[in-house]
């Protein structure tokens, strides 16, 4: 767990700044704003990355201040029948303006690869779905871990307990080493242990699905992706909606007004739109006053690519409580709660303490190991020396 619980420390300290970081990196990928800009809309952006890529259709996309993230999906090559091979699988675009700033992950150098890596490391351990399904399973064990190891913190024995328990609390500095990393791990674990029990409990969201699923249906009303999906899957993919871009969106307006009347929140702006042909809809999304997090898709519908009838609502919070759980841990292990920075900064620190609480629970496990085995050491050799004895009496 060590191995894999340090590396999804570090990586996520460097994470909680992941955009930050990329900015910085790779300016080019992004727009100055200037005074009164107003972004483009959606249906606008989308027609711009067909016209700059006709090889290819635009997927999700969302629209920030500082860009236009496009996904992008090929075309089948009519001459072979075969998808069009495009080297990017993202277009980004100024969103005032709707000019193309790059490619992503055309470019080869390190800085326009680093954060996704970072990002891939963090979540598969650049291993697919086999290093997902492996980090989903330790994130299991870890959620447990949790409750075992604030169990071994607990005093034993008779006399007062909380005089006894805060001891566990603490961190003897004028100890030796042994002690000093003894108390680093428990005290850590301890003051830490609300962020350390989200963060497991969330990771098993990511990378587990199933088991989180079924515990958090087993809790709260629950809606899973999977029941989602299956309700809307077509039988065959439909490439080619009678709807387009611009008709979608309308009706995505109109629908999602009627939609924020009824739940009572108000949109702040567009967010996104996406074509998805395996279930013949648009989805159109808003940040709105119920969001959770600072971005993301959390306030969406959808919208039937033939008909325009609504056919699905999907809200941050109030629609089913687990669900709102749900969006809550999300925001909470990006360390995205409607941007509010000091959390993200604590969410950054907290990747360091993950990482100190791991290798001192390794050390403490190896010191003991070797204490276990010097005592059978000594116990083989006192049991040789009696036995020597007794013969030779």
């Amino acid at each position: 767990m060590t191995a894999f619980l340090v590396v999804v420390g570090l990586t996520g300290t460097i994470l909680a700044f992941r955009s930050k970081i990329d900015h910085l990196l790779n300016p080019q990928f992004y727009a100055e704003v200037k005074p009164g800009q107003t972004p483009l809309d959606p249906a606008t952006l989308a027609e711009r990355a067909e016209a700059l890529v006709p090889q290819a259709k635009p997927g999700f996309f969302s629209v920030g201040k500082y860009q236009a993230s496009i996904s992008i999906r090929p075309r089948k090559n009519p001459a072979t029948g075969q998808p069009y091979d495009l080297a990017f699988d993202h277009l980004i675009l100024d969103p005032y303006t709707g000019g193309e700033l790059g490619r992503c992950c055309a470019d080869p150098t390190w800085r326009v690869k680093f954060m996704p890596f970072i990002y891939q490391l963090h979540t598969s351990v650049v291993l697919g779905n086999t290093g997902a399904w492996i980090l989903g399973i330790v994130a299991l064990v870890w959620t447990l871990d949790c409750f075992v190891g604030f169990y071994l913190t607990l005093p034993r024995g008779p006399g007062g307990f909380w005089r006894r328990w805060k001891y566990a609390w603490q961190t003897k500095w004028r100890a030796n080493a042994f002690r000093i990393n003894f108390d680093l791990h428990r005290a850590g674990g301890l003051w830490s242990w609300a962020l350390l029990f989200v963060f497991a409990w969330s990771s098993v969201m990511l990378s587990l699905r199933p088991v989180y699923d079924h515990v958090t249906k087993a809790v709260f009303d629950y809606r899973s992706d999977e029941e989602n999906i299956s309700s809307v899957t077509l039988p065959q993919p439909l490439d080619t909606p009678k709807l387009g871009w611009r008709e979608a969106q309308t009706l995505g307006e109109r629908a999602m007004a009627q939609v924020a009347a009824q739940h009572g929140f108000t949109i702040t702006r567009p967010y996104g739109m996406a074509y998805i042909p395996e279930f013949g809809v648009y989805t159109y999304a808003v940040r709105g006053s119920n969001d959770i997090r600072g971005e993301g898709w959390d306030t969406s519908i959808w919208i039937d690519g033939n008909t325009g009838a609504l056919r699905d609502v999907s809200l941050p919070s109030g629609q089913h409580a687990g669900n709102t759980v749900s969006t809550v841990l999300w925001g909470l292990h990006y360390g995205d709660i409607r941007n509010f920075l000091p959390y993200r900064i604590l969410v950054a620190f907290f990747g360091l303490v993950l990482t100190v609480i791991s290798v001192t629970g390794v050390y403490i496990w190896w010191k003991k190991r070797e204490g276990r085995k010097l005592a059978a050491l000594a116990n083989t050799r006192i049991a040789g020396t009696s036995a020597t004895a007794v013969i030779n009496t």
